[in-house]
């Protein structure tokens, strides 16, 4: 009797056993279809530093339920991921669309700072300050960029909590740019192109006034008006250097970097 049951039991084990697999199952993919579940779990691996799983939940929240108040959310939170995660495009391109879509947005100031700071880091790294390499002779690209996106959040916003950071951001991207400006203009004196050696000096008086490379632009307009015969405009530097600079001659003034900020 027990032995021509046992096919039964076996089947009506199974039976139950799927049901409670597919009650499972549907019970997870209602789960995971909430927007908030979706912001819960994306958010939960941020905050432990899993930023790649993280990334993976803002994605789907943003892709499958975008008009939803947790996707707007996530959208922020994803450049916070894309920035940790070491995706530096992904972040630029996720700051920009946000921008783009919320410019009203109570907190579009906050990719405005993501942004800058992720163009804020594409910099030189350590390493290379570190065995002094001479970064003036980089094109500040990078630099640039990231002065514009810093400079765009302290004009629209600049009561943000992010105001204050920004600020000593650009003044050392802008003491970054200066120096390139300088070198471009050393470069243009050591080879007699004067007139290349001034614009780009003068280029830096005007636009960098206040940065420590304003004294030596200020050498190489003087040095440069002096070759070409330009006498009167060479005093002209000299005297703006000797009001300004009290030690202009002297070899150690600016023997620390720009970019020793700390």
């Amino acid at each position: 009797m027990l032995k021509n049951s046992l096919p039964h039991l076996l089947t009506l084990a199974t039976a139950t056993l799927l049901l409670a697999l597919g009650g499972c199952s549907n019970k997870a993919k209602e789960l995971i279809g909430s927007p908030d579940k979706l912001y819960e779990l994306a958010k939960k691996d941020s905050d432990d530093g899993n930023y790649r799983d993280a990334i993976t939940y803002y994605e789907q929240l943003e892709a499958r339920f975008p008009f939803s108040n947790p996707a707007r959310q996530g959208q922020l939170d994803l450049l916070y991921a894309y920035y940790r995660n070491r995706e530096p495009e992904a972040a630029i391109d996720q700051a920009d669309q946000f921008i783009r879509e919320n410019p009203a947005h109570p907190r579009v100031d906050y990719a405005y700072y993501i942004k800058g700071l992720v163009q804020f880091e594409r910099n030189p790294n350590f390493l290379e300050r570190w065995f002094h390499a001479d970064l003036t002779e980089r094109p500040p690209i990078d630099a640039r960029k990231s002065f514009q996106s810093f400079q765009s959040l302290i004009q629209r916003f600049p009561d943000s909590t992010y105001a204050a950071d920004s600020r000593q951001r650009m003044i050392f991207l802008r003491n970054r740019l200066a120096a390139y400006e300088v070198y471009v203009a050393d470069y243009y004196l050591k080879r007699g192109a004067y007139v290349g050696a001034i614009n780009r000096a003068k280029y830096t008086v005007e636009n960098y006034d206040g940065s420590p490379q304003v004294h030596r632009a200020l050498q190489i307009m003087k040095a440069s008006y002096a070759a070409l015969g330009m006498t009167d405009l060479a005093a002209n530097s000299d005297k703006v250097l000797k009001e300004n600079f009290a030690s202009a001659d002297n070899p150690h003034e600016e023997s620390r970097s720009w970019w020793k900020w700390w």
